[in-house]
C-alpha cells in the first residue's frame, strides 16, 4: 500500500517537468515550422498565439523585445518558420515554444515586411499625393547620405559640372544597419526646421535588400512624405525600388542622374536669358520706333504746324453772324423810319394840332420800343458772340502755352528733335506773352541709353 507521504503535488510535478523540459538539449534550440493560429496584434506587449499542422497545434509566445525586431507583421493563417525554445507554462501546466526569431516560410521576411508596408501606405494615399515641384534655379541642396560613399563625390563632379553656383550642404547620416533608418529621419526633419534648402537629395549606393532596408522603413517613408522640401530618392542601382523611391517627389536612377534632375545647366541657362535679353531690346526697340514714328506724323498735322486753322471756321461763322446782326438793325431801322415818315405825311396833310401832342407821345412810345428792341438784339449777339469766342479760345494753342508750354525755332522753322541742334546755336523760345532768345549749352538725347 503507498503511504500518503509518496504522492506527489501538482506544484512538484509541474517542477520537475519544466526541469525536464529545461535540462533536455533538444529542446533548448528548436527549429519550427507551422501555421500561425488565433493570432491578434498586441501593441507594445508580448504576443501570444499558435502554431499548428494538419494534426496537431503547440501555444506560442514571443516576447516584446523579440518582436521589435520583425520585419514583416505576423498575420492569422500565415505559414512561418520560427526559432525557439521549448518550456513548460507553470500557473497552466501546459508546454509552449518560446519564440526568438520568424521569419515568412517561403518568402523572405523583408520581401514579405516590404509587400506590407507598400500595401498599407498605397491604401493610405502616399504614392498617389500630389507630387512638389523642383525648384527650377536652386540656391541650396540638401543632400543626405554617407559622408564616405560614392554618391556624394558623384553629385559633387555632376552638380560642380552642370551648375556651379548652387550650394551643397552634405547631411552625414548612417545608411545601413538597425540605427540608420532613425538616423535618415533625424536627417530629415533637421533639413527642414532649418528650412534655407530648394531641394533635398536622399540616398545611398547599391546592395542587397538587407542593406537597403532602412529606406523601407515606415517611419522613413512617412518622414519623407512630411517633408516640405520636394525630396529626390536615389537609392541603390536603377532595378532596386524601395519605399523611399514611391513616397518621393521625384526618384532618381543614380545619384549623377539626381544631381541632374536637382540641377539645370548654367550655359543653356545663360543662353536663355542671353536670348530673352535679345528679344527684349529688339521688342523695346521695334517699339519706341512706332512712337517715334507716331509722334512724328503727330508732329507733322496742321494743328501744330498750321494751328491758326483750329478757329478759322469760327472766325469765319463770327463774322457771318455778326453782318447779320448788321443787316437786321439796319432793316429795323429803315421800318422805323418808313412808319415815321408815313406818320409825319399824315400828320402834315391835316390839320391835327389839337391830336399833335396825342402823336408824339405815340412816336416817343415807338422810339423807346425800338432802342430797347435793338439794345436787346445786340446784347443777345454779343453773347453768342462771347460764347463762339470762348470755345476759340479753349480750342487756341496759345491757351495750352499760357499753362507753361512753349516750342523752340531757329531760323523761323520748330525744332522738333535734337539732330536739329548744334552746341553754342541761337534759338527763339516762343511764350505765350512774347519771345526770348536762348543758347543752346549742352545736349543729351534720350536714345543715349539705348
Amino acid at each position: 500500500m503507498v503511504a500518503r507521504e509518496d504522492y506527489l503535488t501538482v506544484t512538484t510535478l509541474t517542477r520537475y517537468l519544466k526541469r525536464k523540459f529545461d535540462a533536455d538539449p533538444y529542446l533548448g534550440r528548436v527549429y519550427l515550422t507551422g501555421e500561425i493560429s488565433n493570432f491578434r496584434l498586441r501593441p507594445n506587449a508580448h504576443q501570444y498565439f499558435s502554431l499548428k499542422d494538419d494534426q496537431a497545434k503547440i501555444s506560442a509566445i514571443m516576447f516584446k523585445s523579440a518582436f521589435a525586431k520583425l520585419k514583416f507583421q505576423p498575420e492569422a493563417g500565415m505559414k512561418v518558420l520560427v526559432t525557439g525554445r521549448i518550456s513548460l507554462y507553470e500557473p497552466s501546466g501546459s508546454y509552449q515554444i518560446y519564440v526568438d526569431r520568424m521569419e515568412p516560410d517561403g518568402v523572405g521576411a523583408l520581401y514579405q515586411a516590404y509587400e506590407q508596408l507598400k500595401q498599407k501606405l498605397a491604401n493610405e494615399g502616399l504614392f498617389d499625393r500630389p507630387k512638389r515641384q523642383l525648384s527650377m534655379f536652386p540656391k541650396r541642396i540638401a543632400v543626405i547620405t554617407s559622408p564616405s560613399g560614392a554618391v556624394i563625390r558623384d553629385i559633387i563632379t555632376t552638380t560642380r559640372r552642370r551648375y556651379p553656383i548652387v550650394q551643397l550642404v552634405l547631411f552625414p547620416a548612417q545608411v545601413q544597419g538597425d540605427a540608420a533608418a532613425s538616423d535618415l529621419v533625424r536627417r530629415i526633419e533637421q533639413v527642414n526646421a532649418l528650412g534655407e534648402f530648394d531641394t533635398l537629395i536622399i540616398g545611398r549606393g547599391g546592395g542587397s535588400i538587407e542593406d537597403l532596408w532602412p529606406f523601407n522603413e515606415e517611419a522613413v517613408a512617412r518622414a519623407i512624405s512630411a517633408s516640405a522640401i520636394p525630396v529626390i530618392s536615389s537609392v541603390g542601382h536603377e532595378t532596386d525600388t524601395t519605399i523611399a523611391d514611391l513616397v518621393a517627389d521625384v526618384r532618381a536612377a543614380t545619384p549623377t542622374a539626381a544631381a541632374e534632375l536637382a540641377t539645370p545647366v548654367l550655359t543653356d541657362v545663360l543662353s536663355a536669358l542671353s536670348e530673352l535679353k535679345n528679344r527684349l531690346l529688339q521688342a523695346l526697340t521695334s517699339r519706341l520706333r512706332f512712337d517715334q514714328q507716331r509722334l512724328s506724323r503727330l508732329q507733322q498735322t496742321y494743328v501744330f504746324t498750321q494751328p491758326q486753322r483750329l478757329y478759322e471756321g469760327y472766325v469765319q461763322r463770327l463774322s457771318l453772324l455778326l453782318d447779320q446782326l448788321i443787316r437786321a438793325q439796319r432793316q429795323v431801322v429803315n421800318q422805323n423810319q418808313q412808319q415815321l415818315s408815313t406818320l409825319q405825311t399824315r400828320l402834315s396833310s391835316r390839320l391835327l394840332s389839337d391830336r399833335f401832342s396825342q402823336q408824339q407821345e405815340q412816336l416817343l412810345a415807338l422810339r423807346t420800343r425800338l432802342f430797347t428792341s435793338e439794345a436787346t438784339l445786340f446784347q443777345k449777339s454779343q453773347q453768342q458772340v462771347a460764347a463762339l469766342v470762348s470755345q476759340l479760345d479753349l480750342l487756341s494753342p496759345l491757351k495750352v502755352m499760357t499753362r507753361g508750354y512753349s516750342y523752340v525755332t531757329t531760323d523761323e522753322t520748330v525744332v522738333k528733335s535734337t539732330s536739329q541742334l548744334t552746341t553754342g546755336q541761337s534759338v527763339t523760345l516762343h511764350l505765350a506773352d512774347g519771345q526770348a532768345t536762348a543758347q543752346i549749352t549742352t545736349l543729351k538725347s534720350d536714345r543715349e541709353g539705348n
